[in-house]
């Protein structure tokens, strides 16, 4: 890594040090290859991409989206699908600027926004972990193992059962991190195997068993716009449009993936190791670079390779990811004469198919249920304890003295903390409920950091900012999630503002 002159260094923002100052790398130094072509483009760049997109296919794709279609059908439900993904790209590459132009994750960036770090660190913290603590993404995961173990779904007096699979899968999350030598590393190869099969198995599954009707009715609701079908409640509908493609507001979460990653300045600031790997510096204040030809040439480059990693990877694999699952409920839906519930939908497809495609099928779309829920789950966990160790790391010189600038110190502690507290959580409702609630809680954070955002990315290099539709784009978010949010709130305390 780069030695930074302490003299070397300029002022972003408020309340937080100024950053260091040098030289973009190149991507071939990062990636420590001669030339970047496609085999290095798949074998060492593409990444980060993989883990939000692990994520993606999930909560959204395999429960909520579906769900919404098989009650609902494609026509008034697709387009808020194919919006809300649109604008959850844009939002990540402003996020995933911000990484590479500083090499500071956005949870430590948005302390340089005024009033400063004292308020939008630990709000920021909490917001993550408010939002996603309820667990329903582990409980989903739970009963799909349930299926998958006893050939049956779960009933109401075996729910216990399929809780202690859940909080199961959550040990083998932290034995995957413990297991790794880069944190980041194991995740993007995890989810390399996991994401592949979901989507090459699904591809299959569904060109073999659903009508062509049927796919036609999907990517015709997906490009109509159309209002909102009767009946469908304003948590459903927000619910779908905060967690198709990710997590609508508050994607940054999962953004300093880059930084581990080495894109840009992240390679600057260092990473976190696996128990087994060996201790690196992880820097608690951020880098940029110089405001010259030299650096904007640089930047151009790596500018590109986030492109291709989330218009490329990101973007297709979870319109990918919504639409093959929903093509496959509709024609369970139509197959079964049943609709899906809060409680089934985790098996509800497996189930549905069962009578009419045989036991094969029902054990392979269990299992696919079980590795696109446990890739959501993999990747929610980790990222809220990620976020929690960038935080502390970054502010507090105390906890930097205490651990002995080791971030793995706090980051394995706190994660069986965070196990035993999710574990006792999940208990509390059914898994579609809860992941309902995460998912609105998610279009809180539209409300908020898209201006975190443009304050922050409109004080980078000139090379590096952003131009002036990538606003626009960004007060959209504001606009479209931020809707479905406060309709949330007002149908949660008594009457929603919108009924459909």
């Amino acid at each position: 890594m780069t030695e930074v002159s302490p003299a070397q260094s300029i002022p972003l923002g408020v309340s937080r040090p100024n950053l260091g100052l040098a030289n973009l790398p190149t991507p071939e130094e990062v990636f420590n290859v001669r030339r970047i072509g496609p085999k290095e483009l798949v074998a060492f760049v593409i990444g980060p991409s993989m883990i939000a997109l692990g994520i993606s296919i999930g909560s959204g794709e395999w429960l909520l989206g579906p769900q919404a279609v098989g009650q609902y059908g494609f026509v008034g439900v697709g387009w808020v699908i194919v919006v809300s993904a649109l604008l959850q790209t844009f939002y990540n590459v402003e996020c995933a600027r911000y990484v590479m132009a500083t090499g500071e994750v956005p949870v430590v960036g948005w302390g340089r926004v005024p009033p400063g770090r004292l308020l939008w660190i630990p709000l920021s913290v909490f917001v993550v972990i408010f939002a996603f603590i309820a667990g329903g993404w582990a409980a989903s995961a739970g009963q799909g193992v349930f299926a998958l173990v006893n050939g049956r779904v779960a009933t109401a007096a075996e729910a216990q059962q399929t809780r202690w699979y859940a909080i199961g899968l959550l040990v083998v999350v932290f034995l995957i991190t413990a297991a790794a030598r880069k944190i980041s590393r194991a995740l993007e190869l995890s989810n390399w195997v996991m994401v592949g099969a979901i989507l090459g198995v699904l591809v299959v599954v569904d060109l073999v068993v659903v009508p062509w009707s049927v796919w036609w009715e999907g990517v015709r609701g997906f490009v109509t716009p159309a209002a909102p079908p009767a009946g469908i409640s304003a948590t459903q509908l927000g619910a779908l449009a905060g967690f198709t493609a990710l997590a609508s507001g508050l994607n940054w979460y999962v953004m300093g993936h880059y930084r581990d990653k080495g894109y840009g300045m992240g390679y600057r600031a260092g990473y976190l190791s696996g128990m087994r790997g060996e201790r690196r510096e992880l820097l608690a204040v951020g880098v940029t670079f110089p405001d010259d030809e030299h650096n904007a040439r640089l930047w151009r480059r790596w500018y590109r390779l986030l492109m291709v990693d989330m218009w490329g990877v990101f973007f297709i694999g979870a319109m990918l990811g919504m639409l093959l699952p929903t093509v496959l409920m509709s024609h369970a839906v139509a197959l079964s004469g049943q609709q899906p519930t809060t409680a089934n939908v985790p098996t509800f497809v497996a189930g549905a198919l069962r009578p009419e495609y045989g036991t094969g099928m029902f054990y392979l779309l269990l299992l696919m249920g079980v590795l696109i829920l446990f890739s959501t789950q993999l990747g929610i966990f980790e990222a809220m304890v990620r976020v929690v160790t960038d935080a502390s790391h970054a502010t507090s010189p105390r906890l930097r003295a205490m651990i002995e600038g080791d971030p793995r110190r706090f980051y394995y502690p706190f994660m069986i903390v965070l196990l035993v507290v999710i574990s006792v959580i999940l208990h509390l409702a059914v898994p579609v409920t809860l992941v309902q609630w995460s998912a609105n809680m998610s279009n809180l954070g539209a409300l908020i950091y898209p201006f975190l955002l443009m304050y922050l990315n409109s004080r980078l290099p000139r090379a590096a900012r952003p131009r002036w539709w990538h606003y626009v784009i960004l007060v959209l978010n504001f606009v479209f999630f931020g809707f479905f949010f406060v309709n949330f709130i007002a149908d949660f305390v008594g009457d929603p503002l919108v009924t459909f």
